[in-house]
C-alpha cells in the first residue's frame, strides 16, 4: 500500500503517471552509490510459479528477506539493504506483478505472493530466514509465517492490515481506492492500466487473516506502525494481541513510512530484535 498512498489520493495525477509507474520500480535516488533493485551486478531472475521473480543479494550472513508494499520495489528498502548487509544475507524482492517482477496473469492474492516467497526461498537452499515487510509487504509476511512457518525465524512488519474495510485502513485512504478502481474500468485497457487494476483490486479485496489465523504465527514478531498510521493503531494493536510471541512498536509522529522517515531508529530497533531473544514478561514483572 506504502507507494499507492501517494496515488489514490490525487486520481488525475495516478491516471497521468500509469504508463511510467507500471513499467518500473521508484527512480533510484540521484547521486547513490549502488542502484538497490536496478543493480545488474547482483540482479538475477528466477522462475517461480509461471513468472519471473526479480531479487538481488547483497552481505552475508543469516538469511533476511525483504518484502515491499504495494507498487513498490527492492527501491523502497534503499536505506535498510546497506545497513543490514553488514551483518545479514540480504535478500531484496520484486513481488509478482510489481517492480521488475512482470506477472500478465489476472490473478493476484497475497497467499499468492507468499507462496512465491517460499518457492524462491527454495531455489536458493534458504531453509529459514529473518523476514522485514512493509505495508502490503507485512501482509505477505504474515502469511509466508502462516501457510510456511518453518520459513520464518523472526518477523519484522509495519504498516500490515488484516482485512479490507475501514476499521483497518483510513476512511478517506479507501474512498480514494474506491474511485480510483472504478475510474480505471472507465479507461482504455492498456496492459498498464489492467497492471494498475489487479493492483487497486488486491488492496480493496484482500486480505482476509482473522486474529485465529495470527495464533499460527509461532515466530516472535515484531509489529510496528505509526500514531499516525493509514493502518488505524488500533488494528496494529489487534495484530500484536493475537500473535503468540508479540512485541508491539507505534512510532509517535509518524505515517505510513516508518522505515523512511525514521530510517535510522527504524533500523536499529529491528537489528535489536532480531538479535535478542524473545522475552515474554509475565505476571508482577510487568511491573518494571
Amino acid at each position: 500500500m506504502n507507494l499507492f498512498l501517494n496515488v489514490v489520493l490525487n486520481l488525475a495525477t495516478y491516471v497521468l503517471i500509469l504508463p511510467v509507474f507500471a513499467q518500473s520500480t521508484v527512480p533510484v535516488t540521484l547521486g547513490s552509490a549502488t542502484s538497490y533493485g536496478n543493480n545488474a551486478s547482483v540482479g538475477k531472475y528466477a522462475n517461480v510459479r509461471g513468472f519471473k521473480m526479480y531479487y538481488e543479494v547483497y552481505g552475508s550472513g543469516k538469511p533476511l528477506l525483504l518484502i515491499h508494499g504495494n507498487g513498490g520495489s527492492i527501491e523502497n528498502f534503499k536505506n535498510q539493504i546497506p545497513y543490514f548487509a553488514k551483518n545479514y544475507q540480504v535478500i531484496a524482492v520484486d513481488s509478482r506483478a510489481q517492480g521488475k517482477s512482470i506477472d500478465t496473469s489476472d490473478s493476484l492474492t497475497y497467499e499468492m505472493m507468499a507462496d512465491d516467497f517460499n518457492v524462491l526461498l527454495n531455489q536458493l537452499k534458504v531453509d529459514s530466514c529473518y523476514v522485514i515487510g512493509w505495508s502490503d509487504g507485512g501482509i505477505d509476511g504474515l502469511l509466508l509465517a502462516i501457510r510456511h512457518p518453518e520459513k520464518v525465524k523472526k518477523l519484522a512488519i509495519t504498516g500490515a492490515n488484516l482485512w479490507p474495510d475501514t476499521s483497518a485502513i483510513d476512511a478517506d485512504l479507501f474512498r480514494s481506492m474506491v474511485v480510483s478502481n472504478d475510474s480505471l474500468a472507465n479507461v482504455a485497457q492498456t496492459p498498464d492500466v489492467k497492471a494498475q487494476k489487479k493492483l487497486v483490486s488486491l488492496m480493496l479485496r484482500h486480505p482476509h487473516i482473522s486474529t485465529q489465523d495470527l495464533k499460527m504465527v509461532r515466530c516472535p514478531t515484531l509489529v510496528i506502525g505509526g500514531d499516525h498510521d493509514v493502518i488505524p493503531p488500533k488494528h496494529t494493536l489487534t495484530i500484536a494481541e493475537a500473535i503468540p510471541q508479540a512485541y508491539l512498536w507505534i512510532l509517535p509522529n509518524s505515517g505510513h513510512s516508518t522505515l523512511i522517515f525514521y530510517k535510522d531508529l527504524f533500523n536499529q530497533i529491528v537489528s535489536d530484535f532480531f538479535k535478542a531473544p524473545y522475552r515474554k514478561i509475565k505476571g508482577m514483572a510487568k511491573m518494571n
